[in-house]
């Protein structure tokens, strides 16, 4: 299986549209989001805000775009052949969950980059490795979210499916302007979001707390929800193709 992953990961990172949007564009949105307009004290505080935001956008883009890349193998027979190989179904899903995971790195070191050299982002040496250790790991419910679709949909349709659901998830959970900003009942609402919950992990970091249980306990709750989904269409495409 060791194999298989490391051949899905140079895939990935040979792609220039995953090098584009998945690494270039969410550093460029938060270099933009806060470096216009007036500097004042509360700017220091929203560069920090600003950077867990897109480097968990960052995340969720790369983690959703596996599922791409499984509706395109799907379609040009590349499943087909992996159901014909020693490998069991298991470990391939397995495997292009792990594929996925590692490939959702990039995205949050280089927000968290630009953060500390450009915009000069001060937080303590722990607090970095545990960012960077926290979203990692949160962004897995996002990649099964994506296999789901990739398993379950067309290629054309997955790519439509997976950007509604980038720009949506990141919107509705405050990865792009803070949750207080928003009206009421949108406030209550983006508490639920698994996004929302994935970036207060970030948030909790930077202030130098630990994520409370109801973070936690939402974020495990849509892994359950994103995992059976992935399960399930996975089965599903199983007997299609």
């Amino acid at each position: 299986m060791l194999e298989y992953v490391k051949l899905e990961v140079r895939r990935t990172l040979r792609d220039p549209g995953f090098v584009i949007f998945g690494i270039g564009m969410p550093v460029v949105m938060y270099l933009l989001f806060t470096n216009i307009g007036p500097t004042d004290s509360g700017s220091a505080a929203w560069r920090v805000t600003s950077m867990v935001g897109m480097a968990a956008y960052g995340a969720l883009g790369a983690a959703l775009g596996v599922g791409t890349g499984v509706a395109s193998d799907k379609s040009l027979g590349w499943l087909r052949q992996l159901r014909v190989t020693p490998l069991p179904p298991s470990q391939v899903v397995l495997g292009r969950a792990v594929s996925g995971s590692v490939t959702v790195l990039p995205g949050i070191v280089a927000v968290l980059l630009a953060g500390a050299l450009i915009n000069g982002v001060r937080i303590d040496a722990w607090q970095w490795a545990v960012l960077t250790l926290l979203l990692w790991i949160g962004a897995l419910p996002f990649t099964l979210l994506g296999i789901g679709n990739g398993y379950r949909l067309t290629a054309q349709t997955t790519g439509v499916v997976n950007v509604a659901c980038l720009m949506g998830l990141a919107i509705v959970g405050g990865l792009w302007f803070p949750v207080d900003a928003f009206p009421g009942w949108l406030r209550s609402v983006a508490r639920y979001t698994p996004t929302n919950r994935f970036a207060e992990l970030g948030w909790s970091t930077t202030q130098g707390s630990a994520p409370a249980l109801g973070t936690v306990a939402v974020l495990a709750g849509w892994l359950l929800a994103f995992g059976t989904y992935a399960v399930i269409s996975y089965r599903r495409s199983a007997r299609t193709v």
